[in-house]
């Protein structure tokens, strides 16, 4: 068994960084994500790995340096909230399209605009459709608790590193700010010069190669620029393949589905509970991947349910995948809270016998 904590999220995403083996960390503060750079900075991961720690003159500094040194083949991370992240997407398309793998978390605040210090998912459609521009995706995990974020660093990079893609973990104001009891994993080793030079595509010098790797996204002629979208859209059928993650909680004798992604599945599951109690048959489906979203655990219930409530902090974006995968054969019903408002297990429940029990 691993250490025991009792940690804040942020903190233990902080601290599962630099067990991962993580070799630098960029980025700048915002609410409600600050304790990440103030953990790293308390701790001093250089001294314990070697791990480097900067905070940058902004967001879009932090990206462009996570890209650079993600290109020389180091495992990298930077955190934000939700406009943050939105200053980043610039460097996260180049990432992509370079094939630069990358973590990145978003501790998601209440929006538009400035918005709120709140918790909230409305940066859903930003993080599962590509929120800069071009034809790519992220591979999206959304933790539902402070044990998943320290899991999903490590694999995060995992995943970063297997598919040459940035990886983003999609996590509201509330899974950051709460305390809960995890199992942390022992330290894990960076790697080393000889191991980074291995890595065929790194930007580490020549070595031993026969020739430099060049890194870029950019690509004037459109023939060239095509191969390269046909390659990357053929990884993201790959990733599609064989990476989708999603929870079922009694969905076998199911007449009803709630379903919710990370801080709204945790709500989902007492509501479900709540509402067995009340005598209804209530399962939930939480993706654990919104992207790649988990559309066949859904259309395999279409048809076998009365109806799935899909429950957000939001005002309705995973909707839009539920309703793709289910199509006209099940009633799907949407309850929300935005702003940084949280639903409430009873809220979920008064939702559903209005407009799915009859």
């Amino acid at each position: 068994m691993g250490e025991i904590r009792l940690m804040k999220g942020n903190e233990a995403l902080a601290e599962a960084m630099i067990r991962s083996g993580c070799d630098a960390y960029f980025g700048y503060p915002i609410t409600p994500q600050s304790e990440v750079l103030e953990y790293l900075s308390e701790v001093e991961p250089f001294k314990r790995t070697g791990m480097v720690v900067l905070q940058a003159e902004s967001e879009v500094a932090a990206i462009n340096m996570v890209h650079g040194a993600a290109g020389c083949g180091k495992k990298v991370m930077t955190t934000s909230s939700s406009p943050g992240i939105s200053l980043m997407q610039e460097g996260i398309s180049y990432m992509a399209s370079a094939e630069v793998p990358c973590v990145i978390a978003n501790v998601v605040r209440g929006g538009p605009g400035l918005g709120t210090i709140q918790p909230s998912q409305g940066d859903y459609f930003q993080s599962t459709k590509g929120g800069g521009h071009g034809d790519y995706h992220m591979i999206v995990l959304a933790p539902s608790t402070v044990q998943e974020m320290v899991n999903f660093v490590r694999d995060g990079f995992d995943l970063a590193f297997k598919y040459r893609t940035p990886v983003m973990l999609l996590a509201d104001g509330a899974i950051g700010q709460m305390m809960e009891k995890i199992e942390l994993f022992d330290q894990m080793p960076r790697m080393t010069n000889e191991q980074v030079q291995s890595i065929e595509w790194a930007t580490c010098g020549r070595g031993k190669r026969d020739k430099r790797n060049f890194i870029t996204s950019l690509n004037i002629q459109p023939e060239a620029m095509e191969k390269i979208n046909i390659h990357l859209q053929a990884k993201y059928r790959e990733i599609e393949k064989n990476e989708v993650k999603f929870e079922a909680h009694n969905v076998e004798d199911a007449d009803y589905i709630f379903t919710g992604f990370g801080m709204a599945a945790r709500i989902c599951k007492k509501a479900a509970q709540i509402a067995r109690e009340k005598g209804y048959k209530v399962g939930v489906i939480r993706p654990i991947t919104v992207w790649p979203f988990p559309y066949d655990a859904y259309a395999k219930l279409a048809g076998k349910v009365k109806g799935i409530l899909d429950v957000e902090m939001n005002a309705g974006q995973m909707i839009e995948d539920v309703r793709l995968a289910v199509g006209n054969n099940t009633k799907v019903e949407f309850y929300g809270r935005t702003g940084g408002m949280v639903p409430s297990p009873n809220e979920i429940i008064d939702c559903f016998e209005k407009n799915l029990v009859k």
